[in-house]
């Protein structure tokens, strides 16, 4: 997993890179936007762990010396891709404000959020840091502040719902890309794969006694035919959040807007 921050870098200029890129082709025909697209697709494609400055160069068909005028390193270039995707998570769908009732808007963020990191699994590979917000994060930021405005809710609440809500698809995103990843390169199913350790496990918990766990498992196996269900998990948390949050505007006197 990739670190936010991989080494210092100098904050002033990457500010300066997220606000105010400069569009000047230089002699190698390069631009930030240009490195950082092809640095996004490169991580779309093959993950984080191909993505190196030398791979970047490569694929652009220029030194590895060539990128170092625009970009100080790897670390730097991951905020950069990261601001740059998250610019685009409402880009092709319905802003959350517009999306209609309250508990709409908020299912119409945790939508765009999950598609969002299924189309980059890359971003639940980096670990949270001390992020220096870009037009693209401070842009998602407000889009998403917006569907929560009016409720009823203090600013700090806001923050901390959509905190809330972001979390719950960050870390089911992060479980089920993994499950996949793993799924691929054992080419079993959830079911297969119970059936072929099945055998050894039950004959490793013989005299154990787990009733309630027993049942559970069997019945998520029977239902969904998978071994663990994130996504459905997150979906079932996102509906008490949801509830949760509008007993406490009830609570206060709001109703559905």
């Amino acid at each position: 997993m990739a670190k936010r921050a991989e080494r210092p870098g100098d904050p002033a200029k990457l500010i300066g890179l997220l606000w105010q890129p400069t569009e000047a082709v230089s002699r190698s025909g390069l631009t930030p936007k240009i490195i950082t697209q092809a640095a996004i697709t490169l991580a779309d494609d093959e993950g984080l762990d191909a993505l190196t400055i030398r791979r970047v160069a490569g694929d652009l068909g220029v030194s590895t010396m060539a990128l170092y005028p625009h970009i100080a390193g790897r670390s730097e270039l991951l905020e950069l891709m990261l601001d740059a995707v998250a610019g685009q998570v409402y880009a092709h769908t319905t802003p959350p404000a517009q999306a209609g009732e309250w508990q709409t808007r908020i299912e119409h963020i945790a939508q765009a959020n999950w598609n969002h990191h299924m189309a980059h699994p890359w971003t639940v590979d980096i670990t949270a840091g001390r992020p220096v917000p870009g037009p693209g994060i401070s842009g998602k930021y407000e889009t998403e502040l917006s569907a929560l405005d009016g409720l009823g809710l203090t600013d700090i609440e806001m923050d901390q719902t959509l905190t809330a809500i972001l979390g719950l698809v960050s870390n089911a995103a992060r479980e089920t890309i993994s499950l996949r990843r793993i799924r691929q390169e054992s080419s079993l199913t959830d079911t297969q794969w119970w059936e072929s350790v099945g055998p050894s496990l039950g004959a490793a918990m013989a005299g154990a006694s787990y009733p309630i766990a027993r049942r559970v498992a069997a019945s998520l196996g029977e239902t969904t035919g998978l071994a663990t269900d994130p996504e459905g998990a997150f979906r079932f948390g996102l509906g008490m959040l949801i509830h949760g949050l509008g007993q406490l505007i009830d609570a206060r006197g709001q109703h559905t807007l």
